[in-house]
């Protein structure tokens, strides 16, 4: 459910930062390409991150003492 609202308020805010009216078919053609351009930033950007994460040194310096 939590991805579904996710989802709807992107789609909410591609139409509004673009001015589209949804009455017009060629608007929603629009708000189309322009959401599922987002959704393809989306993954990119979460795969960046993840990778990043993965890099990163996540187990203590072993010359620490605890």
């Amino acid at each position: 459910m939590i991805i579904i609202m996710f989802l709807m308020i992107g789609a909410l805010f591609i139409v509004s930062e673009n001015n589209l009216a949804l009455k017009d078919s060629g608007n929603i053609e629009k708000l189309g390409n322009l959401y599922f351009s987002w959704i393809g930033n989306l993954f990119q950007n979460s795969g960046q991150v993840m990778g990043y994460a993965v890099k990163m040194n996540w187990l203590p310096d072993k010359n620490q003492s605890g």
